[in-house]
C-alpha cells in the first residue's frame, strides 16, 4: 500500500514527467508532487502515493450520491482517500481533501470489495475527494468489484482529461459529475482555482457517449454563484450533449472551511434555478438537500403524476410499473434498475400526506 504505480503519465526530459489523470496536466519534476500532492515523481516515474490508503470509508444510499435514476434503494461502500485537484473555498470535506500529508488505513481492493459484500453493499462509489486524483487505485476496486457482481460509480468534479476518460469509461458504470456555480468561469478561478468548466463539459458528454450513466449536480453557492446565464448555457449543453432526460441536481450549499460568511441558498433562489433549467429543456430536474421539498420527487414528464415520491435520500413510493411505466400514461421513465421489494430506507423517512 502507498506508492504504486501510475500508468497515467508521460516522460519528459530531465527526469520530469506530466502527469495525464486530471486536466491541470502538470508537469512535475524528479522528487515532487502534483497540485493534488498525491502523484509524486520518483525517479523519473509517477507514483501513487495514496493506492490502498483511504481516509474516509462508509456505506450510503446511492440517492446521496446524488443518482437518481440509477439502480434506487442500492446501498453503497463509499471510498476516499486525502488530497484533490481543486482548492474550494467552501469543501465540506477539507480536512481530507486538502491535506498535504498522506494518512489513513490500508485497504487493498480485495479488503474494500470483502467488505462492501460483507455490508451487503450493491455496488462501491469513489468519492469525498475527488476520485480522478487517485484512478489506478479505483480502476483496481472497480475490477475486484465487477467480479462478484457490484457495480461502481464515481463522484466527481469531472475535471479530468481525455487520457482518463479512456481508461474510466470502459469500466464505470455510473458518474455523478458535479458542476460548481454552474461552471461559470469567474466562480471556478476565484473559488475553485481551476480555469474553467471545458474539461467538464467534454468530459461528461464523452463518458454518456461511451455508454456511461451519467447525472449532473450543480452546487448552486448563494451571491457569489448563482448566475442564470451560467445555468442556462450549462442545461442547454446538457440537453443538447447528454440528452434531456439527464437526472439534472441543483444543491444547497450550506457555509464550510473558508466561506462562514454567506447563508445557506436560498431555496427561492434554487426553485428560480430550477424553472431556467426546466425551460431549457431538462426533463428531470431536482433540488438537492431540501428534505420534504416538492422538487425531490421524480415527474412524468409527459403528464405530470408523481412516480417516485422521495424524501432526502429515500423513497417512500415507488409508483412505476414493472417496465419503468408512468402507469397513468405509459411514459419510460429512464431509471436503470427498479425499487427492491424488500427495501427498507435506515432512516424512517416522514409518512406520506
Amino acid at each position: 500500500m502507498g506508492a504504486h504505480p501510475a500508468t497515467l503519465f508521460q516522460p519528459l526530459a530531465e527526469g520530469k514527467v506530466r502527469c495525464t489523470a486530471c486536466a491541470r496536466y502538470c508537469v512535475i519534476p524528479n522528487g515532487s508532487h502534483g497540485f493534488c500532492y498525491v502523484r509524486s515523481n520518483e525517479g523519473g516515474a509517477l507514483k501513487l502515493l495514496t493506492y490502498g490508503i483511504v481516509a474516509a470509508v462508509q456505506v450510503d444510499p446511492v440517492e446521496k450520491k446524488p443518482l437518481s435514476h440509477f439502480h434506487p434503494g442500492a446501498r453503497v461502500f463509499s471510498i476516499g482517500t486525502v488530497g484533490c485537484n481543486w482548492r474550494c473555498q467552501y469543501c465540506q470535506n477539507a480536512e481530507i481533501s486538502q491535506e498535504q500529508v498522506v494518512q489513513g488505513r490500508a485497504l487493498s481492493p480485495q479488503e474494500a470489495v470483502r467488505s462492501a459484500r460483507e455490508l451487503e453493499c450493491d455496488g462501491v462509489t469513489f468519492t469525498y475527494n475527488e476520485p480522478t486524483i487517485f484512478i489506478e487505485y479505483a480502476l483496481d476496486v472497480i475490477a475486484e468489484a465487477h467480479r462478484y457482481g457490484l457495480f461502481a460509480n464515481f463522484v466527481t468534479n469531472g475535471y479530468m482529461t481525455p487520457e482518463a476518460v479512456d481508461v474510466l469509461a470502459p469500466h464505470l458504470d455510473a458518474i455523478s459529475i458535479d458542476f460548481k456555480g454552474s461552471g461559470e468561469e469567474g466562480f471556478m478561478r476565484r473559488y475553485i482555482t481551476a480555469k474553467g468548466p471545458a474539461p467538464i463539459l467534454s468530459t461528461s458528454a464523452e463518458l454518456a457517449r461511451r455508454g456511461v450513466h451519467v447525472e449532473v449536480t450543480d452546487l448552486i453557492v448563494p451571491e457569489v454563484g448563482e448566475d442564470d446565464a451560467a445555468l442556462d448555457r450549462l442545461a442547454r449543453f446538457v440537453v443538447k450533449e447528454i440528452g434531456p432526460e439527464t437526472p439534472f441536481h441543483l444543491l444547497r450549499w450550506h457555509p464550510d472551511y473558508k466561506m462562514m460568511d454567506l447563508p445557506q441558498t436560498p431555496i427561492r433562489t434554487l426553485e428560480r434555478l430550477h424553472k431556467i433549467a426546466k425551460e431549457a429543456g431538462l426533463e428531470y430536474v431536482y433540488l438537492g438537500n431540501v428534505w420534504g421539498h416538492p422538487f425531490e420527487h421524480t415527474y412524468c414528464p409527459e403528464c405530470g403524476r408523481i412516480v417516485v415520491d422521495r424524501y432526502g435520500f429515500f423513497i417512500r413510493r415507488w409508483g412505476l410499473d414493472k417496465d419503468g411505466d408512468c402507469p397513468d400514461c405509459g411514459h419510460h421513465i429512464p431509471i436503470v434498475g427498479s425499487l427492491p421489494s424488500d427495501y427498507e430506507p435506515t432512516f424512517a423517512p416522514l409518512p406520506l400526506a
